[in-house]
């Protein structure tokens, strides 16, 4: 049987493209260097609610975020959030069980609702760690409500 020369190019073209993609979806290695992120970043990231990644690697991300409405449970399987609260109020849920949850990526869910879970009320300065597994839901934020994540992934 004699192949087509376009179909070989066409063969070899979808398995670099396949090749580089899956080099590309790889997460990268932590740094080894010091990093240092200048106010003026981090407080455009805050004031604007884009380019909230500061650093995204194999092990960890530390992301900002801003919030100015409740948002929906989520639950990393893999990720334990760390959140430092730089500015704003929120009551936070946390625990008890994920009604309705659905996989919207990898390790990452989404639910309509918890019941049973622990409410927290957080303000400028508080630091609440999550548990990879763990529902959680904002159900009330000032608006904006600024904060610091840590994401640190499990091995």
């Amino acid at each position: 049987m004699k192949s087509s020369p376009y179909l070989i190019l066409l063969t070899g073209a979808m398995l670099a493209f396949a090749c580089s993609a899956s080099a590309a979806d790889a997460p990268k290695a932590p740094p080894t260097d010091v990093l240092q992120f200048d106010h003026t970043r981090v407080e455009a990231a805050l004031a604007t609610g884009v380019g909230g990644a500061l650093q995204t690697n194999s092990l960890y991300k530390v992301l900002t975020s801003r919030r100015v409405a409740p948002g929906t449970v989520e639950i990393h399987t893999l990720d334990t959030d760390v959140f430092y609260i730089v500015d704003g109020t929120a009551t936070f849920v946390t625990g008890g069980t994920a009604v309705d949850p659905k996989e919207i990526g990898p390790n990452e869910l989404h639910a309509t609702s918890i019941t049973g879970g622990t409410e927290h009320h957080l303000s400028k300065g508080d630091v609440i760690i999550i548990p990879h597994g763990t529902p959680h839901q904002f159900v009330e934020v000032s608006n904006p409500f600024l904060y610091f994540i840590v994401k640190v992934t499990q091995q």
